[in-house]
């Protein structure tokens, strides 16, 4: 890969002052963007759920599916 300088050169620059200022009421230099992506984040990518946590959300919900179907059973009785 190339590296591309994004800094403007201030001898091509136009409505620079000397040591790169720029006088009251002109525009300075646009900013350019990385030419680049940023570094690569190894631990970025997600693996979905654990066990453990599907594990007890199971149980919680067979848990709650047990006590409706025995308050279902009382109510009718």
């Amino acid at each position: 890969m190339s590296y591309v300088n994004p800094d403007p050169d201030p001898d091509r620059t136009t409505g620079l002052e000397p040591g790169g200022g720029v006088p009251p009421g002109e525009t300075p230099p646009a900013e350019s963007s990385m030419p680049e992506a940023g570094p690569r984040q190894p631990g970025a990518t997600s693996r979905g759920w654990a066990a453990t946590p599907l594990t007890l959300i199971l149980l919680l919900v067979l848990l709650i599916a047990a006590g409706l179907l025995g308050y279902a059973l009382v109510l009718i009785r």
